[in-house]
């Protein structure tokens, strides 16, 4: 039997935003854009008649607050999922999304490599919660991770799969001696890797707010990025 695709709808104001979010999305296994909405008029609209099981929100729109709009799918008892992929990266937006029950908070510029891991963990996710009848502790724990400290504080701990220490201080030495901003195929060739494991060095510095990215959005596709220390 085939699983049943995830329905994704894309709230941005942005078109080419909107299309390079298209592109991610349907680049990981399992989910489906149904539908681009780049204002809070369209977006209840499609909401309301495609009823997807995903919405992906920003916040600023020229017809009002994607919290806002957020606030009143939970008070409409609406089932749907959101992931909200903003530039707002201050605490009191944070907490307003967290009330609103979202699955993740993205700041941009968008990184294919985080959305992906956050499409695949909602996926996860959602099997997990088909397949239960009942649960006990530790599946709750399980299912709501920020509610186990100890968790968190192991995963900070260490670094993740795919990530060497003795690899990490070379592209933590290599920023130290040039000032410059760096692209991954600069990495790479100082490095004497591949392109994509440079990436993942720099996308896991960004991740940890060792390094910033700047976004270069040149038309429909991935951008390009430029790496540099966070002042």
């Amino acid at each position: 039997m085939i699983d049943k695709k995830i329905r994704v709808v894309i709230a941005e104001d942005d078109s080419r935003i909107a299309q390079i979010q298209q592109h991610f999305v349907e680049q990981v296994e399992g989910f489906e854009v149904v539908g681009l909405s780049h204002s809070l008029e369209q977006s209840v609209q499609m909401v309301e008649i495609l009823q997807p099981d995903l919405l992906l929100l920003d916040i600023h729109f020229p017809d009002g607050s994607g919290l806002d709009f957020l606030k009143n799918l939970r008070d409409k008892t609406h089932k749907i999922d959101v992931i909200l992929m903003t530039a707002a990266r201050d605490i009191e937006t944070l907490k307003s999304a967290m009330y609103g029950g979202i699955f993740d908070y993205i700041v941009k510029p968008l990184v294919f490599e985080r959305i992906q891991d956050s499409l695949q963990r909602y996926h996860q996710h959602r099997q997990q919660l088909s397949n239960l009848q009942q649960v006990d502790q530790k599946t709750i724990d399980a299912l709501l991770p920020r509610g186990s400290a100890s968790s968190a504080a192991n995963a900070n701990s260490r670094t993740p799969k795919g990530i060497d220490e003795l690899t990490l201080e070379k592209v933590h030495a290599l920023f130290a001696n040039m000032g410059d901003s760096l692209g991954a195929t600069t990495v790479a060739e100082s490095l004497g890797v591949s392109r994509t494991t440079a990436r993942r060095y720099l996308e896991y510095l960004v991740s940890r707010g060792e390094l910033v990215v700047d976004v270069s959005y040149g038309g429909v596709g991935r951008p390009e990025r430029c790496y540099c220390k966070a002042s």
